[in-house]
């Protein structure tokens, strides 16, 4: 039998399972990072409840978690994200907006670019993610937060009057606007988070954005180009 403590064998399961550190795992399995991070380097002791949580995500024997009864993993007994299989779906990161008072997007070249994010619930594969950068959009979601919306190029759309949506106008600008009615047919106007309306736009597509992700929890759920 093992001389290993609980903690250890805990820390040996989370490697195994492929992630480098106790947060990533964390992450991974909506746990508390505080908790489970003092459960790994042994502060805080664990329940057998928590070691059956634990040993099912990691594909390991609950007996062997808890205490040290060989095997460490049997034949059936394999990581939770394997047993659902359920791949991480990612939408790329476009742009960056809000770095100035009209809202425009700088879409995402050179160093930005390639960055992720997972798409979120409801999201289709068709879902693209514009990253908030400055202060400008103070209100509606703050820097270093993310907003998503369906790449789905199509004009606006009634239930999209006096809601905030991601246009392109006639002029080759992308922005984030709230779309009202224009004073003829065919024409928007764009009402600025902070700044000026647009009076009279025309419109070649606008989107409903889907989800709008607060800058804590951006930091850690974007996937940067490279890393």
């Amino acid at each position: 039998m093992s001389t290993s403590e609980s903690w250890e064998r805990l820390k040996e399961a989370r490697q195994a399972c492929g992630y480098r550190t106790a947060a990533a795992a964390a992450d991974a399995f909506g746990w508390s990072r505080n908790t489970y991070g003092s459960n790994e380097n042994g502060n805080a002791p664990f329940s057998f409840n928590r070691a059956k949580e634990y040993a099912a995500a990691f594909g390991v024997s609950v007996l062997w978690l808890y205490d040290a009864t060989p095997p460490m993993r049997g034949a059936s007994e394999r990581p939770l994200q394997d047993a659902l299989k359920v791949p991480e779906r990612l939408a790329p990161i476009v742009g960056r907006v809000g770095a100035d008072p009209e809202g425009i997007v700088l879409f995402a070249t050179g160093q930005g670019a390639g960055d992720l994010a997972p798409i979120p619930p409801g999201g289709s594969d068709k879902a693209v993610a514009l990253q908030v950068v400055g202060h400008s959009m103070r209100g509606l979601v703050d820097d270093g937060g993310l907003i998503y919306f369906e790449d789905q190029r199509t004009p606006p759309t009634a239930d999209m009057l006096g809601h905030v949506v991601v246009v392109e106008t006639d002029t080759d600008e992308v922005l984030v606007k709230r779309l009202l009615r224009g004073s003829r047919h065919g024409r928007y106007d764009l009402e600025s988070v902070v700044g000026p309306t647009r009076r009279d736009c025309r419109i070649r597509w606008a989107a409903h954005i889907t989800a709008i992700i607060p800058p804590f929890q951006a930091r850690r759920i974007i996937r940067l180009h490279g890393s």
